[in-house]
């Protein structure tokens, strides 16, 4: 979250996996949301349409995530993963968790709950986009 609203999704130079920090990003919340459109998942990640357009048409090349036209309103296109996706995905939460959990056990104890509630804080005091450079 501190990740998406301090904007640092359109980092190009940024992986993970692979895979730019932002297609990281969209591939983990398309796997949450099972699908979506491209237009709902710019607006969860922060990001202007065309900077997600581009992100996903990335996406469609390297086969780990699907466009289809939705079967009820034929202008709406969804997007999914692909089993390629989803198994990109499970390595992300993988590492991601074990990541997070080292840097949690690194701090000392007595400071973890401290810790953790400056983040909630901290998240929690920023606006969605603070600070997005393009799209505003």
């Amino acid at each position: 979250m501190l990740t998406r609203k301090l904007g640092l999704l359109e980092k190009g130079e940024a992986s993970c996996c692979g895979v730019t920090l932002s297609q990281c990003h969209a591939i983990v919340e398309i796997a949450r949301a099972g699908s979506m459109s491209v237009n709902d998942l710019a607006n969860m990640l922060g990001l202007d349409k065309s900077t997600m357009s581009r992100t996903i048409n990335n996406l469609v090349e390297r086969d780990l995530v699907t466009r289809e036209p939705d079967s009820e309103n034929r202008r709406y296109l969804s997007i999914g993963l692909t089993a390629q996706g989803q198994a990109l995905f499970l390595e992300i939460e993988s590492g991601m968790e074990q990541y997070y959990q080292d840097v949690y056990n690194s701090l000392p104890e007595t400071k973890r709950e401290q810790v953790l509630e400056s983040l909630e804080i901290l998240v929690g005091s920023l606006p969605s986009q603070c600070c997005q450079t393009r799209g505003e």
